[in-house]
């Protein structure tokens, strides 16, 4: 079913999407018609109940379609799964509920300035005043930017303790002090809205505090590992389409007399994309399987992140030389798979952040 919506509904539009850098709602209206924006989350909230692996199968298939969705949906669900993992119950019915009907859209904003892949060097501050705190600072490179209805925004509540001083908090949209700031102009995944948000003496109900003071950087790690999951499936439904799209151009393009496809160069070709794509679904696969059976899946998932963002990065590569000329125009999709792969490699934790992450699960 969604390979079928894919196709039919969201890939036509996925190069003009990406042309125009418009936000995509009528295809996130379309999913929410089909109940695909809260899959991982509880029947009880509004979601589908059908458990995260489940989620990354459709990320993978939004994002053969067009990253740009795949992008959008993912993180929507991230910050709905962190309202899901530690709010209670009144926020989950007032905030979670409408994000799993996606009725609302969520966001994510973790990412500062001076703080990207350092998540503890956050400054922007939540100061607890009378029932209320008064939250200030800036975030950058937050997806969803001015489009999201709803925020989960981290800010240091005890600078003094560092780390263990970061707390969660729900920020909604049209609050008093709470703005938006540049949207970035990117290469890839041009239409995910990217950009910065702006808060000024910004008060936050003391009932929007998500979880307990100071468990803001327990969050966010939870989160990261299941958004890592998401941005591997990403990586596979990209580089899963330029894949198609090399072994169909292969059969039809005709040199020295014969296709393309019957020259070793080319095949070889297409049998190690094949090879990548399928080890970065299995990797995929297999971490989003864990974090629905429970334990720890940190390493699996920076695995899985690791691998597929690479993986795709490569295999777009080669569709692009499979294609010769026309994988460089933009008539051809190829190149928007290369520059949205790209875009993996750094978001969710770039690579770097990924191999920290193995090897010290390897060596501890």
């Amino acid at each position: 079913m969604l390979r079928e919506l894919g196709e039919k509904s969201i890939a036509p539009a996925a190069a003009e999407t990406d042309r125009s850098g418009n936000f995509p709602w009528d295809n996130l209206r379309e999913l929410a018609r089909h109940n695909l924006l809260g899959v991982p989350i509880s029947t009880k909230f509004g979601g589908a109940g059908a458990g995260f692996l489940s989620h990354t199968l459709i990320l993978e298939e939004l994002s053969r379609a067009c990253g740009n969705v795949g992008f959008i949906c993912a993180v929507h669900t991230m910050s709905a799964l962190a309202i899901d993992l530690f709010g209670s119950d009144e926020q989950k019915n007032r905030y979670l509920t409408p994000l799993a009907k996606g009725a609302k859209l969520g966001a994510f904003a973790l990412t500062e300035p001076g703080a990207g892949s350092d998540v503890s060097s956050i400054t922007t501050q939540a100061i607890s005043k009378d029932n209320e705190f008064v939250l200030n600072g800036s975030k950058c490179f937050i997806t969803n930017a001015g489009q999201a209805e709803t925020y989960v925004v981290f800010a240091s509540t005890d600078k003094s303790k560092g780390a263990s001083g970061i707390s969660a908090f729900i920020v909604e949209k049209g609050i008093p002090g709470f703005t938006f700031g540049s949207v970035e102009d990117k290469i890839g995944l041009r239409a995910s809205a990217n950009g910065e948000l702006v808060f000024q003496d910004c008060h936050i109900p003391h009932e929007n505090l998500l979880g307990s003071l100071g468990e803001g950087m327990r969050m966010a790690l939870a989160s990261l590992d299941r958004g890592r999951i998401g941005v591997a499936a990403m990586g596979v439904g990209i580089a899963s389409a330029a894949l198609d799209t090399a072994k169909a151009y292969a059969r039809e393009r005709v040199q020295f007399g014969q296709p393309i496809a019957s020259l070793q160069a080319i095949q070889f070709k297409i049998a190690d994309m094949a090879t990548e794509v399928d080890a970065a679904r299995l990797l995929a696969y297999r971490a989003a399987n864990l974090a629905d059976h429970g334990g720890r899946f940190t390493r699996e998932a920076a695995m899985a992140k690791l691998y597929a963002s690479e993986a795709a990065m490569r295999t777009t590569l080669e569709a692009v030389q499979i294609l010769g000329g026309y994988g460089l125009s933009r008539g051809h999709a190829v190149e928007r798979h290369m520059r949205d792969a790209k875009t993996l490699a750094l978001i969710e934790g770039t690579s770097e952040i990924q191999r920290l992450v193995v090897s010290r699960a390897e060596l501890k």
